[in-house]
């Protein structure tokens, strides 16, 4: 388990779902553990009833079938499947509510999905944010920029019991990024990865649940998002800008070098 894990790591977004299932099929006794410790690249499903779209993932998974937040039924339809109490639904669909203008404002578009549910072991309740953003030239026409490119946020929140006007939450924040371009004067370029990162915070219940893991969820896509551009946008311009043009392919008097390093960096920059 720890070797596949390991191996999990480090495999591309893109490649996320190929891998797990040939790691199932490898390690048929370690499926359900596989399935609940790796993160993979969101899916979109449609509630028929309400007419919206909702994201698929382990936190909202029994067997084979998956619960909707706006109807919290299953499909494939599940008689027995787990549901959440009827306090923590109420605070579910306020919670969905209230994420998907979030996600408007901060993402303009995508998809979101917000689950609540109890934890087998311990008190208080475990909720799990979720937010995809498709932003490939197909599904974003107002700017083109590239071939395929995907956001996948899963923010899960361990809350604990209020004690003296006083919470518990433990953050875990996972972000998958995949981008894809093709140019006839750049050539193809394609990156993608995941990083996690996890926080701590005790909060009053003075504004209540929502609002404190609001704050704790916007401070940590900051965070990440910013680490984003350093690590990854930021290092591959510090590569870009050093590239040099091979000897004995342009003369010194020929500027089609530096044209197509400087289009690269244009590229990058737009992104």
């Amino acid at each position: 388990m720890e070797a596949a894990m390991d191996l999990m790591r480090r495999m591309p977004p893109a490649e996320c779902q190929q891998a797990l299932a040939s790691l199932l099929a490898l390690l048929p006794s370690q499926s359900p553990e596989l399935l609940s410790r790796v993160d993979q690249p969101l899916q979109v499903a449609c509630d028929e009833e309400h007419a919206k779209q909702y994201l698929l993932c382990d936190y909202n998974r029994d067997g084979d079938s998956y619960r909707s937040p706006w109807s919290s039924k299953y499909s494939p339809p599940l008689e027995d499947g787990v549901q959440p109490s009827a306090e923590l639904r109420k605070l579910e669909q306020e919670a969905n509510e209230v994420f998907s203008i979030y996600r408007d404002q901060y993402y303009e578009g995508g998809i979101s999905s917000v689950y609540l549910w109890e934890p087998e072991h311990g008190k208080g309740f475990v909720a799990c944010f979720l937010v995809t953003k498709d932003g490939s030239e197909s599904a974003d026409g107002r700017r083109g920029l590239l071939q395929q490119g995907l956001w996948d946020a899963i923010h899960v929140i361990e809350v604990g019991e209020e004690d003296e006007g006083s919470v518990h939450y433990c953050l875990t924040s996972t972000v998958m990024l995949a981008l894809t371009t093709a140019d006839q004067s750049s050539g193809s370029f394609s990156l993608s990865g995941s990083i996690t990162r996890q926080m701590e915070a005790d909060a009053s219940m003075t504004d209540g649940h929502l609002c404190n893991m609001g704050r704790m969820i916007e401070e940590m896509e900051s965070k990440m998002r910013n680490g984003l551009d350093q690590v990854y946008f930021g290092k591959t311009k510090e590569v870009v800008f050093t590239l040099r043009e091979p000897l004995g392919v342009l003369n010194a008097s020929s500027r089609s070098g530096q044209s197509l390093q400087q289009c690269i960096i244009n590229e990058i920059g737009r992104f």
